[in-house]
This record gives structure tokens, sequence and C-alpha cells, in this order.
């Protein structure tokens, strides 16, 4: 299934650059304000996921050496809100253009060769983040029925913040690259 979207999506891009269309920018703006409230909301669950965590493990602190008795749940329970406010956090941060790059070569490129590196960019985030969709499902799949010992959810329910991660970074870097190839060449950094 993997394959078939991607080789879907690479077809697409070929016409696209193949044949000079353009998409206009104000059919992109649905699914741009679509795409920032979905970010928005993904900035407010991981924030209130690290508050959460940060006070699990505050009372874990307090357990040990105030009460001499560490809670059970509490490492395992922290580990949980961890792995889902990185992923969520992860989405939105390739939504924000957060992520990591270096842009030496790209400062010193001609802007249609900017623009190609930019694109180039994308489309790699975007495999990246329908790999880490595709194969978190498999992850889910499997772990599914195995119990997470000290509290009362399963594996799978735990990982299944890695597929919707994965997708939802597909699905920003998706919209930044219709964003970009709706645009001339790049002559300036874009906020």
């Amino acid at each position: 299934i993997g394959l078939i979207i991607i080789d879907t999506v690479v077809i697409m891009i070929k016409k696209i650059i193949c044949t000079g269309t353009v998409l206009k920018l104000t059919k992109l703006k649905p699914f741009e304000k679509l795409c920032a409230a979905v970010a928005r909301a993904l900035v407010f669950l991981s924030a209130l996921g690290l508050i959460l965590m940060t006070l699990v493990v505050g009372w874990q602190v307090f357990g040990r050496y105030i009460l001499n008795q560490s809670p059970d749940w509490s490492e395992q329970a922290a580990l949980v809100l961890m792995i889902w406010y990185i992923c969520l956090a992860s989405a939105a941060g390739v939504h924000e253009n957060f992520h990591i790059r270096i842009v030496f070569l790209e400062n010193k490129a001609s802007p249609p060769l900017k623009k190609f590196m930019r694109l180039a960019c994308q489309a790699v985030t975007f495999l990246i983040g329908l790999a880490m969709g595709i194969y978190g499902l498999e992850l889910v799949a499997q772990t599914w029925g195995h119990a997470v010992p000290t509290l009362p959810i399963t594996r799978g329910m735990v990982y299944l913040a890695l597929p919707i991660g994965g997708f939802l970074i597909a699905l920003f870097s998706a919209a930044h690259f219709l964003k970009l190839i709706s645009m001339p060449p790049l002559e300036e950094e874009i906020a």
C-alpha cells in the first residue's frame, strides 16, 4: 500500500512539473486554515502532555523521598505521555517549519534551484511521515494485545501516537509542498 501511495504521489509531482501546472493559492487557503487549526490543537495537546508528565514525575519524586513509597504507575505514565507529546509536537513542528535544516547550500543556490531544494526537502519529509504512519500502524497492530504492566492500557494504544504523528507530518509537508509549487521561484526567505 505504501509503495502504491508513493508511486501515485511521484506521478502527480511529475505531471505538475512537466505540464507546468500551477495551483492557485486561493484553492489552498481552506486547506492551509485546516492545517493551521490542527497544528494549534497539536501544540495545545503537546503542552498539556508535557505539563501532565511533569506533574506525574513530581508525584513520583514526592512519593519516593517524602512518603518512602514510589507509585508503581508513575514511570510508565510519564513514558506514555512523553511518547504522545513528542509525536504530536513533531508534527506541529513540521507545520511551523521548526525542524532542523542546514541552509548553507540553499542560500548559495539560484532561485529555481532553491525552490527545487525546498520541494525536495518537503517530499522527503512527506515520505518519512508516510513511512512513520504506515509502519507505525503495523506496530500498533502487533502490540495491541500487549498490556502495559502498571497501566490499564495496551502497548498498541501507546504506539498509536506514531502513526498519528507520522500521517500528520505527511499532511503538513504535503501542504508546504503544494504551497511551494504554486509560488514563483524563491527570491528571499519564506517566513
